[in-house]
């Protein structure tokens, strides 16, 4: 295989992945909704939002499995009926807008302050959590009891009593927003507590229940994230949405929405968490790390056009003696895929930035990326410079392939002589081809080899660029002030395209002429499909694509004066 048809066989994957993609989405009988989308686009269809809590009649999960004949597995009982008059508590920190509601204590919506819609058009901020229909995604809590005479069970079900209505964090570290919940009898009390802290996107959720009968509480708690699917608008784009967990011998696995049609999943664990995640931005329960957890998936309302897709965990029995109370200490973190920052909550959550296969590669990527950020202080400049270091590391493999390039390009005219030679005799052209490699000291595979080893870094750096959350709506220069949206002019697609066309003329012509005229294509081809690509991105092949052509430039000029 020689340079272009390399060349010629990514573009091939290119093209034949964005049109997967883009049939994937035409067929998907799902709505396309953007996860960044404000309330106001809602607020145009009554049909879409009655700001009511949907009441799913199998959205509570079973008990685990004891060992033990005097608790057998039962579906657990709710405490209370399921009721309507909800209130909702708004809480306000530096970086949450959140609504709590009183029944269950879910966390019903949460706006992400920090993270606007759209830099250039909408500034209202990110949406990651909602009940509306079309856009359902909630976190939920609860207690499940082991006996079927026990009807203390405050489930997501129950209604919360609540101190007030509204909570500010301005001028405080933490804000603490408790709810509580008593049995019709007085006899057992739930105080569910929040507590938000500045600057975090990590928030502390604590159980607290009180025994104040004559009688053993025996249960479970169980914590819960459930949402409706997401599917991107993007054809040429497309990144992982669904559930993640994280496994004691694997490290995670992703759950795919359609894989929980098909089955629900029940596996143990010790601590881990369980998590919904898509582009730059999750959700994660992580409960304990000594604990042991039985995580399980299931679907509610399966068979409607828009399923309820739940990913929960559920704690190992716990006792409360008589007269006595008891403490559950979970996290829950909402927010956008910092990895430097979810990676000391929990081991391994920072596999929730899915840089898929090539993780091992990436990770130090976005390491190099970080630091030179923390120096320039400018994510644009922080690209360059990153490109630049990659490409000095590899410039003594690049100098390999640019050097047998350019020998090839001496010998050019050379080959098509022998090819006209010969054009009736392919035995005697590909013989007279290898005796003038052999003359000449050429390697045939010189130009594609190195560029075979770099691949797996160029990959990895592209799925950097594209997961990082840093990159979202980060500034640069000039016009280029959101480096995860397409240039709006164009300038650096169509830079691109030029510098790829210079490429092509210092690389040897293809010697087959339907092969030269679909190089000479390629840069427009690849200049329409960058034109949709991050600028971000975008900006990383134009300057690799600068730098190529300088050194290519300079070792071409040397070998054919030489």
């Amino acid at each position: 295989m020689d340079t272009q048809r390399l060349i010629l066989f990514a573009a091939f994957l290119l093209v034949s992945m964005s049109l997967w993609q883009s049939w994937k989405i035409q067929v998907n009988p799902h709505s396309v909704v953007s996860s960044e989308s404000s309330d106001m686009s809602n607020q145009n269809n009554a049909v879409l939002d009655k700001n009511v809590k949907k009441q799913l009649i199998n959205d509570l999960p079973s008990l685990p499995v004891n060992n033990s004949d005097e608790n057998k597995v039962i579906t657990a009982p709710s405490a209370a009926k399921k009721v309507n008059n909800d209130q909702r508590i708004h809480v306000k920190t530096d970086v949450f807008d959140i609504q709590i509601d009183s029944i269950g204590g879910d966390i019903r919506r949460v706006a992400l302050l920090d993270y606007p819609v759209d830099v250039n058009n909408d500034p209202s901020p990110v949406i990651i959590m909602n009940d509306k229909t079309g856009l359902f995604f909630i976190g939920q809590t609860g207690l499940l009891v082991s006996s079927e005479d026990n009807k203390y069970a405050p489930d997501h079900n129950v209604k919360y009593k609540i101190e007030q209505l509204t909570y500010d964090l301005e001028g405080q570290n933490e804000l603490i927003v408790p709810l509580k919940w008593v049995s019709d009898d007085g006899l057992f009390t739930l105080i569910k507590t929040y507590t938000f802290y500045a600057g975090q996107y990590n928030i502390k959720v604590k159980h607290e229940l009180i025994n104040n009968s004559d009688m053993i509480w025996q249960g479970h708690l169980y914590r819960q994230l459930q949402r409706t699917s997401l599917e991107q608008a993007n054809m040429f784009i497309q990144t992982y949405t669904g559930a993640m967990i994280s496994k004691e011998v694997d490290g995670f696995e992703k759950i795919k929405f359609p894989d929980m049609l098909e089955e629900n999943l029940s596996m143990s664990n010790t601590g881990g968490w369980i998590s919904m995640i898509q582009h730059y931005f999750m959700s994660a329960w992580i409960p304990s790390q000594t604990s042991q957890e039985t995580y399980y998936t299931r679907v509610s309302d399966r068979n409607s056009a828009d399923p309820h897709y739940i990913v929960g965990t559920i704690s190992a029995q716990q006792s409360i003696d008589a007269k006595s109370k008891a403490e559950f200490i979970d996290s829950l973190f909402i927010g956008p895929k910092l990895q430097l920052v979810i990676k000391d909550l929990a081991p391994g959550l920072d596999n929730t930035v899915d840089y898929g296969f090539l993780s091992v590669i990436a990770h130090p990527i976005y390491w190099l990326l970080d630091k030179i950020q923390n120096v320039v202080n400018n994510w644009g400049w922080s690209i360059i410079f990153l490109t630049i270091i990659i490409k000095a590391i590899f410039y003594k493999l690049s100098e390999t392939s640019y050097k047998s390039m350019a020998h090839m390009r001496k010998v050019s005219p050379r080959l098509k002589q022998i090819q006209e030679q010969h054009k009736d005799n392919a035995a005697e052209k590909n013989k007279a081809m290898m005796e003038l490699y052999k003359k000449e000291k050429i390697n045939p595979l010189g130009g594609c080899l190195p560029i075979v080893v770099q691949i797996p870094v160029f990959i990895s750096l592209y799925w950097v660029l594209l997961e990082s959350v840093e990159m979202r709506q980060a500034d640069f220069m000039l016009w280029l002030n959101n480096l995860s949206a397409p240039d709006p002019y164009y300038v650096l697609p169509l830079i691109m395209g030029i510098s790829m066309f210079i490429q092509q003329k210092l690389n040897p012509a293809p010697m087959d002429p339907v092969q030269a005229k679909v190089m000479m294509m390629l840069p427009i081809i690849f200049t329409v499909f960058f034109a949709f690509f991050p600028s971000g991105l975008v900006l990383y092949w134009v300057v690799n694509n600068l730098l190529s052509i300088s050194q290519q430039w300079y070792i071409t000029r040397k070998i054919e004066n030489g």
